[in-house]
């Protein structure tokens, strides 16, 4: 079936597509599914329940995933454990050449994971700052210093491209310096600009430059700059990220679930403020008859640019799991990501 792809991102139930799943992802509103936990039971269910996604329209659905490392990785037996970034900070405090080279083996083996299973992307990495105030952050920044985060996520992102994969930067403009957890409230961070600009927003504008093909607006009100949440916010979203900052890439909302987007209504509401802030896709992860309320309330037109920018998070190449892991490099960076200092960084081609 022949379609573009839709402005809303999915979730599903389970290990395999219902019939009424089926229905829903033809529609011509949704653009891509999201997996979690729930989804995973092995590698091989996942890869054909990617396949069974993929296979439903052209161009194929994206399909995603939040594969982080340490707290956040959903897919867990049968693939490599990573670990959080934050171990990639440490080491760059002492090492930082080593800390550069690890980071691109860690995203180059995420990445490839994934790909071997079908995967078009993960969200990741996280740009965020640690400022030490963050729980939902905090080890999952690589460090605290703007120059730090975007030399690993810089290194990190280009292991991920030589796998196939393109990344998602998040959470734009700045998660880490907001105690309040946005999936439970609206997190407030009364910051200037000024401040923001001198700090988090480095780490974004320098992997901009870099070419990040995707972003995610943090579900966090910066009152100082706009009374809206980042998320919903045309000043955040159209007149910094893609007029100051320049940015072509995806820009995907956050979950619309989650208790900081309540500020903008119900699902059907938040889904139409976040699109007229300017976000390319959005998200409604976890409650089905949220997602439904959404698909069947946005009529707009779909934007050709958005097409360009989504079409380009396409997964490239994708070798059978089997394949992947007879292949030494894979088998290298398995020892090097289960134990950063226990290996000399050997010489390998990723």
């Amino acid at each position: 079936m022949m379609m573009a792809l839709g402005p809303v991102m999915l979730g599903v139930e389970g290990l395999e597509l219902s019939a009424e799943e089926r229905e829903l992802l033809r529609h011509p509103q949704v653009g891509g599914v999201i997996l979690f936990t729930r989804n995973y039971h092995s590698p091989a269910q996942v890869a054909a329940l990617v396949a069974a996604i993929h296979a439903l329209r052209q161009p194929r659905l994206l399909v995603a995933v939040d594969h982080e490392g340490g707290r956040v990785q959903r897919f867990r037996e049968g693939f490599t454990r990573l670990p959080a970034v934050r171990r990639l900070g440490e080491i760059y405090d002492q090492e930082r050449m080593r800390a550069k080279q690890l980071a691109r083996v860690s995203g180059w083996l995420m990445a490839a994971e994934l790909r071997a299973v079908g995967v078009d992307f993960s969200f990741a990495p996280v740009l965020d700052l640690d400022h030490g105030v963050s729980g939902v952050i905090g080890d999952r920044a690589f460090h605290s210093d703007p120059e730090a985060v975007a030399d690993l996520a810089h290194a990190y992102m280009s292991g991920m491209q030589k796998a196939g994969m393109e990344a998602v930067g998040k959470h734009f403009p700045g998660h880490g310096g907001v105690a309040a957890d946005s999936h439970h409230e609206l997190p407030i961070d009364p910051r200037p600009y000024e401040a923001l600009a001198d700090a988090d927003l480095l780490a974004f504008e320098r992997m901009i430059h870099y070419g990040l093909a995707a972003l995610m607006p943090a579900h966090v009100r910066y009152p100082a700059v706009d009374a809206q949440p980042a998320g919903f916010s045309a000043r955040w979203l159209q007149d910094i990220l893609r007029r100051h900052f320049d940015f072509q890439g995806v820009i995907f909302s956050d979950d619309l679930d989650m208790a900081g987007a309540g500020v903008a209504g119900g699902p059907a509401e938040r889904a139409r403020a976040a699109r007229a802030a300017g976000c390319d896709m959005v998200l409604a992860c976890n409650d089905r008859r949220a997602a439904i309320a959404i698909v069947e309330s946005l009529r707009e037109p779909l934007d050709p640019v958005s097409q360009l920018r989504l079409i380009r998070l396409h997964g490239r190449g994708h070798p059978a799991g089997d394949q992947l892991r007879h292949r030494p490099e894979w088998r290298r960076a398995v020892h090097l990501v289960q134990d950063y200092d226990a290996f000399p960084l050997l010489d390998m081609d990723i």
